[in-house]
């Protein structure tokens, strides 16, 4: 996370929590394979988000609760590394 220089400090984020990651590619069932992956066996909530007006990029918004820093971060990074997807937000 980037903060920028008027805020002090991290934000205080209490755990456990739930947490939306928003991924944005080209396919979109790839991107729900991905979504599955990152999740594993934790209960997740999964929904498809917009598309671009040529329909080249969609979205999918996913959430879940995450326990730790640690957890919140792996799946982000397994998402953000997952070569179907564009971005994660």
């Amino acid at each position: 996370m980037i903060l920028d220089d008027k805020t002090p400090q991290r934000p205080q984020i209490e755990y456990p929590t739930r947490w939306g990651f928003k991924l944005i590619g080209r396919d979109k069932e790839a991107l729900l394979r991905c979504i599955k992956e990152a999740m594993g066996d934790k209960e997740h909530l999964c929904s498809l988000g917009n598309s671009s007006r040529t329909g080249k990029f969609h979205t999918y918004n996913a959430s879940c609760v995450v326990d730790t820093e640690e957890e919140r971060n792996r799946i982000f990074k397994y998402c953000q590394d997952h070569d179907d997807v564009d971005m994660v937000i």
